[in-house]
């Protein structure tokens, strides 16, 4: 079945980008060469764009049409960059509260995550530019639509959006299992981002070691974590919950 969200063809894909349309990422395959290809190369340089060379095969799977060994999926949505979110949050005159997505790949979880975070007025879901979801049709279906409201901001490293987030004064929480600190037991009343690490592997080590604080959330079942956006959930309305308590104090 034919997609699309897609544009095939190497002169195609060139004006695409040049149009400025909102682009995921761009399959293209292993040996392509040629005068046209050098152009679509340096665009795709200039423009930032996550790419990926593949066999011939795996652009075969996506349009069996003249794709002459390029195919750009679109975005469903337009990207935000977090550089001109944090001073626009700060300008707005609320306390930012964004959720950080380390290794995030599977996209009913993403789906899930976004929904919740838009439930909660989250300003923003940060993500990767390599090893993860991004924001595709099926994404913004599983979100139920929220990932049509919610900002993403996409980084080229969750360890330099860690590093800037907190130069801007941000208190970073990295929510790990191998954390002694409750996650109810710090301060979320403050400029907040929190980081969910993957399933699998959690939060990179790296990334661990810029964050200003890390919390879990208690297990007394035999199974040791829970699923990555039931735990988003979680922590995320502890946020919210801090911060309403807050406000009633404040009245």
């Amino acid at each position: 079945m034919e997609r699309e969200d897609y544009i095939y063809g190497i002169r195609a894909v060139i004006e695409a980008i040049e149009a400025g349309k909102d682009i995921d990422r761009i399959y293209i395959k292993k040996d392509l060469s040629g005068e046209l290809a050098a152009e679509l190369f340096e665009l795709i340089r200039r423009h930032r764009i996550v790419n990926r060379r593949v066999p011939l095969e795996r652009i075969n799977k996506i349009t069996r049409k003249n794709h002459q060994g390029v195919v750009a999926i679109l975005s469903a949505v337009t990207y935000h960059s977090l550089d001109n979110l944090v001073p626009q949050l700060y300008e707005a005159g609320v306390t930012p509260f964004v959720v950080l997505l380390d290794g995030i790949t599977d996209v009913r979880n993403f789906g899930a995550i976004a929904r919740t975070c838009e439930c909660a007025a989250v300003d923003a879901l940060v993500i990767p530019e390599h090893d993860s979801v991004s924001v595709t049709a099926d994404a913004v279906k599983t979100s139920a639509g929220a990932l049509h409201h919610l900002p993403v901001c996409r980084v080229h490293t969750i360890l330099q959006a860690v590093k800037d987030l907190r130069k801007s004064g941000y208190k970073v929480v990295a929510v790990s299992e191998k954390a002694d600190i409750n996650y109810t037991m710090t301060d979320y009343t403050v400029p907040v981002a929190l980081v969910m690490g993957a399933e699998d592997h959690g939060i990179s080590p790296e990334v661990l070691r810029e964050c200003d604080t890390f919390v879990s959330i208690p297990m007394f079942g035999k199974i040791g974590s829970l699923n990555v956006s039931v735990a988003t959930a979680v922590a995320v309305y502890e946020v919210v919950r801090q911060r309403l308590q807050a406000d009633m104090e404040i009245v």
